[in-house]
């Protein structure tokens, strides 16, 4: 990428990717034909990568992205009092428990599963 690449895509000054240029000491190559010689592409490799992850705006942007999607409520905000009352089932069970019925839900499904207990509803 050229200096002012990295900069636009950064949303810096073209001034402070090439002191970091300086500074870190990255890779790069001049670019032919370009008035006054000092236009350069910069090889972006590991330590290139790690110098911009670790900028405090790129970390904060992510955040921003990882927090842009609200989490999904499933059901509405208020559970309803079965669906309660599995969830207070689910949390009473032991480890071993929950590993069995993990284990019969993904054998069985959850048809398997509804036959198990009788309650499954019947298709003509």
């Amino acid at each position: 990428m050229t200096t002012e690449e990295l900069a636009e895509s950064l949303g810096v000054a073209k001034q402070t990717v090439n002191r970091w240029v300086r500074k870190q000491g990255w890779k790069t190559e001049g670019i032919n034909g370009v008035k006054g010689g000092r236009a350069r592409l910069i090889h972006i490799d590991a330590r290139v990568r790690e110098h911009i992850i670790n900028l405090p705006a790129i970390r904060n942007r992510q955040a921003i992205y990882q927090l842009a999607e609200p989490s999904a409520a499933y059901g509405g905000t208020n559970p309803s009092r079965v669906l309660r009352q599995v969830i207070d089932t689910l949390e009473n069970m032991t480890q071993t428990e929950q590993e069995r019925l993990a284990a019969l839900l993904t054998r069985e499904g959850i048809k398997g599963f509804l036959n198990r207990l009788g309650i499954a509803e019947e298709h003509a």
